[in-house]
């Protein structure tokens, strides 16, 4: 069985383009007593839908959700988990916005949601797969937990969405500005 992690597809998308290279997660309902976790170092990005997923990001609401197909799943990204945070100060989310599609109000629900306000961000080295993985939509793939296992599949490649160095460079400013380091401007 391969790990996936179930993921908004408007998210996965955003991942697939190289706009972003981050999640910011509280987790599913049926997680546990542990609450939510990274579980695996390498995963598929499963994509979900549901209704109002744009009006949920900061993206324009003439923004269109990624193609979703009839009776099939398409998972056409992998990630590897380079490294993950716990953000326990909201002030820290309102530096991010730069860094993730995800509207002000997801967040704070997010951050608020239990008595531990706290927000898991993890950051990804994000890759294309070829041939994307389609497989038909099964009720094991429902409901509200965020990860899932995936039959096994065929040979696939796999290609950085982002090189090297961007990737780098972004990780080492995400870093910087986790640990209270200025945001670059625009113009620098």
């Amino acid at each position: 069985m391969l790990a996936a992690l179930k993921e908004w597809a408007v998210v996965c998308a955003a991942l697939e383009s190289g706009a972003q290279s981050i999640l910011l997660r509280k987790g599913g309902i049926a997680e546990g007593r542990q609450g939510f976790t990274y579980k695996h170092h390498e995963f598929f990005l499963f994509p979900t839908w549901f209704h109002g997923q744009i009006e949920k990001t900061s993206l324009p609401a003439c923004a269109f959700l990624p193609f979703q197909r009839q009776g099939e799943v398409e998972i056409r990204i992998a990630a590897t988990l380079e490294w993950t945070r716990t953000i326990t100060d909201w002030r820290v989310v309102e530096r991010l916005p730069a860094f993730h599609i995800l509207s002000e109000n997801v967040l704070r629900e997010r951050f608020s949601y239990d008595a531990d306000k706290a927000l898991y961000i993890a950051f990804l080295r994000v890759y294309r797969i070829e041939p994307a993985l389609v497989l038909p939509d099964q009720k094991s793939f429902g409901g509200c937990r965020s990860w899932i296992d995936l039959p096994a599949a065929g040979p696939f490649v796999r290609h950085p969405v982002l090189n090297d160095g961007d990737h780098a460079g972004r990780g080492a400013l995400l870093e910087s500005i986790l640990d209270g380091g200025s945001i670059p401007n625009a113009t620098s």
